[in-house]
């Protein structure tokens, strides 16, 4: 009698093809800066959380849904995802609009810049998505990003926005939803954001997105982060109806916030050496790849932070999203081996 292969998790939204250029500094408006070297890349929520996932553990089963175009940068992108373990029978093929890719101008200190084209991305709806085979194939159903997803971001007249009646029709069916987003310098968190809350399972989204919600600085005048601000915006989030928790995540730390208790955990980030850091591109998705493994494997709050800091600490090893991703024994190590920072008071 053949074994009944079990649940896995489901990776939505975006796929792009990444444009990874190295430069030497961030010029002022109007002069030239080096570009170190370039390099081409998966990109988006789906490939970069997903790979990291088959990557962290490769018994896991991890199912991509999105839509790519049909030239070149989608063929690759697909062969991609397959090659690296990902079920891509859910990824719709678009005759009509390109696949997305991202311009990335990285920093070796870390810090990125990200120009978008959205493509085929942007046309990726509720329709392309069998809600049923998914709840065949995976318990848990993680969307991205909010504010990049245009057809999902589009109002809708009774669940404010086509995100939020996806989410509700996914929890109808059974399986627990989360979602990420964006940090978009035009973008609405508070009009976009908010309906979707109500359907989801758990939140994983950065500091800015977070605080951007409610109209709260994430960082004093000092450029010191603030901590009751961060906390404040997550307890906000949570009260629109979030079922179990919401999980934030920045450069100097992350934070769990869960829902039944109230219990507020706060986890620094690892002390990696500047000159070991190759990049920061996709460590928002690896942090993402970190909680979705420890929410799947049942982690308490701590336990999961302290994972997921670890997961984005081993993508910075790499100058793309997922180069450096290992297994999660590998990512356990890595807290004794640096150390976490210090947070100020």
């Amino acid at each position: 009698m053949a074994t009944k292969q079990k649940r896995g998790i489901a990776v939505a939204g975006n796929i792009l093809t990444d444009l990874v250029k190295t430069i030497s500094g961030y010029p002022e408006k109007g002069m030239q800066t080096d570009i170190l070297s370039v390099s081409q890349a998966v990109g988006g929520c789906v490939p970069n959380t997903g790979i990291d996932l088959k990557r962290i553990d490769p018994s896991l089963p991890v199912y991509a849904l999105g839509r790519v175009g049909d030239d070149d940068y989608g063929k690759w992108l697909l062969k991609q995802m397959r090659e690296n373990g990902l079920d891509t029978d859910g990824v719709v093929i678009d005759f009509v609009h390109p696949t997305s890719f991202s311009d990335i101008m990285s920093v070796p200190s870390g810090e990125r810049t990200i120009f978008c084209a959205k493509g085929a991305g942007a046309h990726f709806y509720p329709g392309d998505v069998n809600l049923d085979d998914v709840t065949a194939k995976a318990s848990m159903l993680h969307i991205g990003y909010i504010m990049l997803q245009d057809a999902f971001d589009a109002r809708d007249a009774e669940y404010g926005t086509v995100m939020a009646r996806f989410l509700c029709d996914a929890q109808a069916h059974g399986i627990k939803t989360s979602v990420d987003a964006v940090s978009n310098v035009c973008a609405d968190y508070r009009e976009v954001m908010l309906p979707a809350l109500r359907y989801c399972d758990n939140v994983i989204i950065n500091e800015i997105e977070c605080c951007g919600i409610w109209g709260l600085a994430p960082y004093r005048a000092d450029g010191s982060l603030d901590v009751d601000n961060v906390r404040t915006a997550m307890e906000k989030t949570a009260a629109c109806g979030v079922r179990e928790r919401v999980v934030v995540h920045c450069k100097p730390a992350g934070f769990c916030l869960d829902v039944s208790t109230g219990r507020f955990t706060v986890m620094p980030s690892l002390k990696i050496p500047p000159e070991e850091i190759r990049g920061s591109v996709g460590a928002g998705d690896a942090f993402c790849a970190g909680t979705l493994y420890g929410i799947y494997q049942g982690l308490d709050s701590e336990e999961l932070l302290a994972f997921a800091s670890a997961t984005a600490a081993c993508n910075l090893f790499a100058s793309d999203a997922i180069g450096s991703m290992k297994s999660a024994d590998y990512i356990r190590t890595l807290p004794q081996k640096y150390g976490r920072v210090v947070l100020p008071e």
